[in-house]
């Protein structure tokens, strides 16, 4: 007798649980704080891993709709110095085991996989006491098996642990231009076909070719929290001047935005954290173990996911030797990626010079 699955957070992590679920004939029940698929921008690009990702794709049985969405020429990769110097470049042959996908087509991708009813839209959660969950429209539920998968600020976690993220020392600031091509050519010529990465002393500029001649643009600040009270992110004129000296071509990523910048800074949970079994509630993803930007938070969620409802399939008589089997594995999965990925992560964040990122990335070329 399979136990229903209510899962809390309708992001790519919870979405694959609920998908690769119903593959094995296990009914969940999704409830997500937004009102709509489309109430608010789900983010840029993101390369979906062959040893992660694809993977919790291939358990969903979804790899022929995943092959659709895919852009074709995103995987391209160059590494700039901020005088705009091109260190390092790698054209995409569509050999490489990282498509890019928009992040807005995978979630619908999921969702489209979903029995309708499956997620259960503008329930956003105020308090988690055990396994029942209160909702903000008033209603509540008691879940027989509860997942939480609502992301960096889990309401679910509190249930386990009283780990609470902390700020990770990097925050970025985010910046779109349209109509590159035409509008922003200077911009568009730096960035190439793929993505772009131009790291400094402590900051840097990064960008996504997307969809429709979309750059999108992160521009990175290795700085104290505090830091940004003095000065206003929103306004392009003052992040530029962060960046002087620097190639007009880069700050123009800056400058030229066609949106008003967006503040966003990074926090990350301990290490290998890690909590005691408390029956029929578990987390996945961010909510479990939420690190800096690597490049594997999407995929890490997603494998979670994929996993965690391969474990309750082939134990469906006993949900603790499940989750106790998922849990182990997935604590040490989350720990070896940042172990595996610090060296890029140092690279782009930290106080070096790129060409210590060309290293990197000329060996594992």
């Amino acid at each position: 007798m399979h136990t229903p699955v209510t899962i809390i957070g309708a992001g790519l992590g919870g979405l694959t649980l609920a998908r690769v679920l119903h593959v094995h004939g296990i009914p969940s029940v999704v409830y997500e704080a937004e009102e709509s698929p489309s109430a608010r921008s789900q983010g840029g690009m993101l390369d979906i891993h062959d040893y992660n990702g694809q993977l919790a794709i291939e358990a969903a049985g979804l790899m022929d709709e995943f092959r659709g969405l895919v852009l074709e020429g995103r995987q391209a990769l160059r590494v700039l110095s901020p005088r705009g110097e091109v260190l390092f470049e790698k054209n995409d042959d569509g050999t490489g085991g990282r498509p890019e996908v928009q992040r807005a087509d995978l979630r619908q991708m999921l969702l489209d996989s979903l029995p309708a009813g499956t997620v259960r839209w503008g329930h956003k959660v105020i308090s988690v006491q055990g396994r029942e969950v209160t909702f903000a429209n008033g209603s509540t539920v008691k879940a027989e098996l509860l997942v939480g998968a609502d992301g960096a600020w889990s309401k679910v976690r509190a249930v386990l642990t009283g780990a609470k993220p902390e700020y990770a020392g990097l925050a970025f600031v985010e910046t779109y231009l349209y109509h590159a091509d035409t509008a922003h050519p200077a911009a568009a010529k730096a960035v190439g076909g793929g993505s772009m990465f131009a790291p400094g002393q402590g900051k840097g500029i990064f960008a996504h070719r997307e969809r429709g001649d979309t750059l999108h643009a992160y521009v990175e600040f290795t700085r104290p929290l505090e830091w940004f009270d003095g000065i206003d992110v929103t306004d392009p004129a003052q992040v530029v001047r962060e960046f002087e000296g620097w190639a007009p071509e880069l700050t123009a990523l800056i400058s030229e935005s066609d949106t008003t910048p967006v503040f966003r800074p990074h926090f990350r949970l301990p290490s290998g954290l890690r909590w005691d079994r408390v029956p029929g509630v578990t987390l996945l993803g961010d909510a479990a173990h939420l690190t800096v930007a690597n490049g594997e938070g999407a995929n890490l969620a997603m494998l979670d996911g994929a996993e965690l409802a391969k474990a309750l399939a082939a134990h469906p008589d006993d949900v603790e030797r499940a989750l106790t089997e998922y849990e182990e594995a997935m604590i040490v999965r989350a720990v070896r990626t940042v172990e595996d990925t610090d060296g890029i992560a140092e690279s782009l964040f930290g106080d070096e010079p790129p060409e210590k990122l060309v290293d990197l990335l000329t060996d594992a070329h």
